[in-house]
C-alpha cells in the first residue's frame, strides 16, 4: 500500500481500485401499448354503441385482430362518433389516443364505411432516429443507441440522464413514451 505524509506522520491511503463490473447509469425509451387494456377500451365502445339511441338499427361494429382495429360504419357521421367513443373509452383506460394511426376510410358493401386503425407497438427506425439526432445536437453528456424497437440512454451522471428526459419529452413527439428501466 502506497503511503502518504499528513504533517509529519506518516499515513496510509486507500488503494485507487479501477471500477470493474460498475455499469454506467441507463434508462429505455420505449412505446408500448397494454393490448389487454385496449381489449378493455373496446368492450366499452361495443356497450356503447349497443345502448345508445343514435346507432339503434345500424350496422356500427368494432373488432380487434393482433395490433389492428377494424372499424364498420353505416356511414362517415356514425365513424366520426366512433373515433369519438374510441378516445373516450382509451382515455378512461388511461391508454393514450396518440398510439391510433388511423388508416384511410374505404367503401365497404353498400354504403358502409370500413376504416382500419394500427395500434403502434415499439419505436419505428424514423422516429428512434430522430430522438437520437435530437439528443446528439443537444450536446448533453449522454449517448443514446437503438437497440429493435426500443432506445438505451447512457451518462455518467443520473442528473444527465433526467435533462435528457426532460429534453426528449419537450419534443413533439405525437406517439407515446415510456421512460423504464431507470438504472443507477
Amino acid at each position: 500500500m502506497p503511503w502518504g505524509v499528513l504533517g509529519s506522520r506518516p499515513v496510509r491511503q486507500q488503494p485507487i481500485l479501477p471500477a470493474y463490473g460498475k455499469t454506467m447509469p441507463s434508462f429505455d425509451i420505449v412505446s408500448k401499448t397494454e393490448i389487454a387494456e385496449v381489449d378493455n377500451a373496446l368492450d366499452g365502445v361495443t356497450r356503447d354503441i349497443g345502448q345508445r339511441y343514435d346507432f339503434k338499427g345500424s350496422r356500427c361494429s368494432i373488432e380487434r385482430k393482433e395490433n389492428e382495429l377494424t372499424l364498420l360504419a353505416d356511414d362517415d357521421l356514425k365513424m366520426k362518433q366512433m373515433h369519438e367513443l374510441l378516445v373516450v373509452h382509451f382515455t378512461r383506460r388511461k391508454l393514450d389516443s396518440g398510439a391510433l394511426d388511423y388508416g384511410k376510410p374505404e367503401k365497404a358493401a353498400g354504403d358502409s364505411v370500413r376504416q382500419v386503425i394500427t395500434v403502434k407497438q415499439g419505436i419505428d427506425k424514423d422516429l428512434a432516429k430522430q430522438i437520437t439526432k435530437a439528443i446528439k445536437d443537444s450536446k448533453m453528456k449522454v449517448q443514446a443507441s437503438i437497440q429493435g424497437d426500443e432506445l438505451r440512454v447512457t451518462g455518467k451522471k443520473i442528473d444527465d440522464l433526467q435533462a435528457a428526459i426532460a429534453m426528449v419529452k419537450g419534443l413533439k413527439i405525437e406517439q407515446p413514451l415510456q421512460y423504464i428501466n431507470f438504472r443507477d
